[in-house]
């Protein structure tokens, strides 16, 4: 989903909502903060990736679509969602509050690296952080701020946007446990970091004409120009899998989307994952969830409880 087709969307049943100009500036990138209330539909979001990031203060109940997982939001949570992973939202009842702010890749282009590694990269495994009543509070006077910032003449307010998003990253970060912070970037690190980009880079399928392009640890390799052995032990190094593990568990995670977000047949399905035969599809299928295609065509179907499909690095 483009910045464009988001606020086409925001401006469906509201005239108020003002569709910016030049929202796709790669120089100075984009910014926007609003609050959720009377923005929040009953109806699910569509199932893409965007082309912005997201940080939202969400009050209220709601369900998250990740690739391999059904969150439910019931109270108050911090979401973030990237440019990498597709999703859609479904809200769950009538009250709604809190806010959410948007931006692009250009936009936090200053933003300290290593932030980025540490938390937006590791969202994939979990991309909701309950609060309390107490974070709730404090977040929302960040939000606040933005917005009130957003409507002066501060010369330079969105240079003090992108402090308010890395405070934001900050709260998140203290609320993952100690052990997982301690991960030293290093070379391993960059790899499995630019593997892990490659690969969702493919998702999601759009049509049944696209056909997966990189399906094997050697297609990885070739197109990072690494031999295969050197990313194999970076991968394995860094997230305790092999690269051979991420991919089958990303193209079965993304196998799942498409049955229960498409209406496409199982052949199809398959074929566009790089199966020419509905029966390897079904083999593979089987082999990574436990269950036939089939048993997911209901949105609300969950992996087993033993399965842990993909969860990033």
């Amino acid at each position: 989903m483009s910045l464009l087709e988001f606020y086409e969307m925001l401006a469906h049943n509201r005239p108020d909502v003002v569709i910016p100009h030049a929202i796709n500036d790669v120089h100075t990138g984009h910014f926007n903060v609003f609050k959720r209330f009377g923005y929040c539909s009953l109806n699910p979001s569509p199932y893409n990736r965007r082309e912005f990031y997201k940080i939202s203060l969400v009050i209220g109940k709601g369900v998250l679509y990740y690739p391999n997982q059904r969150i439910e939001v019931n109270g108050s949570a911090l979401l973030f969602t990237n440019t990498t992973i597709p999703y859609s939202w479904e809200t769950t009842s009538e009250f709604q509050s809190g806010y959410f702010c948007l931006f692009t890749e250009s936009f936090m282009r200053q933003r300290n690296e290593s932030l980025r590694e540490g938390l937006l990269s590791r969202i994939q495994e979990n991309p909701v952080y309950p609060l309390n009543s107490i974070q709730v509070a404090d977040i929302s006077k960040v939000f606040e701020k933005m917005i009130a910032e957003m409507d002066s003449d501060y010369a330079y307010k969105y240079d003090l946007m992108r402090n308010y998003v890395n405070l934001l990253v900050h709260e998140a970060m203290k609320m993952i446990r100690l052990d997982t912070q301690s991960k030293i970037t290093n070379a391993s690190t960059r790899i499995t970091t630019l593997f892990f980009e490659l690969l969702e880079r493919q998702f999601p399928i759009h049509s049944t004409d696209h056909v997966l392009q990189l399906r094997t640890a050697n297609d990885f390799a070739a197109r990072l120009s690494i031999h295969v052995n050197h990313l194999n032990h970076a991968v394995k190094e860094v997230t305790g899998k092999t690269t051979s593990e991420h991919i089958s568990g990303r193209i079965a995670t993304e196998a799942i989307a498409l049955l229960q977000h498409t209406e496409w047949n199982i052949s199809e399905i398959g074929y566009c994952l790089g199966f020419e035969y509905p029966a390897n599809f079904n083999q593979f299928f089987k082999r990574q969830t436990m269950a036939v295609p089939r048993s997911f065509r209901d949105k609300n179907a969950q992996p087993p409880r033993h399965l842990d499909l993909w969860s990033g690095n």
